[in-house]
């Protein structure tokens, strides 16, 4: 490689070398309506992962079909999800319990922005701050309950603003 070519590299930022990896960690999930990959960080060393799965031991989406279940929106709309599997930031918190990792002050990277569930475990857990490569259904009552809560508990968003995916 020449100088001028090694002049042009730019290295990824920290939020953008995480984001990446939650990619390839997202390929081992297990469900394809949701192959989302997380992982915590702490002082910017990987602690946990975590990507969308069944809960340990037992048949997965792939394996044996969705189980779906139906929501009623205020609107009246319905929508349906998968609630076999656990989300990505959910096994990667669970991960960091059984090997004994404390997530105060950590930093969560994700494909997506967390649902309100996952919000209130990253809350509880004392993640910090929470990257997200894209918005998941931005502009509805649900995707903005999550970010007021962050707001609420002082938890640093960021969204890399990649296009949004349904």
């Amino acid at each position: 490689m020449s100088q001028e070519e090694q002049q042009k590299y730019e290295r990824p930022s920290w939020d953008e070398y995480f984001i990446e990896i939650t990619e390839m960690v997202g390929r081992r999930g297990s469900c394809d309506r949701g192959r989302c990959g997380c992982v915590i960080t702490k002082n910017n060393r990987l602690i946990a992962t975590g990507y969308v799965g069944s809960p340990i031991g037992l048949a997965h989406c792939d394996e044996i079909g969705h189980e779906m279940h139906t929501v009623t929106h205020d609107d009246g709309s319905q929508t349906q999800h998968c609630i076999r599997t656990a989300h990505a930031e959910q096994n990667a918190i669970c991960e960091a319990a059984r090997m004994g990792i404390a997530l105060d002050g950590s930093t969560l990277y994700t494909k997506m922005s967390p649902c309100y569930t996952c919000a209130k475990m990253i809350i509880n857990a004392g993640i910090k701050k929470v990257v997200c490569a894209r918005e998941y259904q931005p502009g509805t009552k649900a995707g903005q309950r999550t970010f007021d809560i962050f707001k609420e508990a002082g938890i640093e968003f960021i969204s890399l603003n990649k296009p949004a995916e349904y």
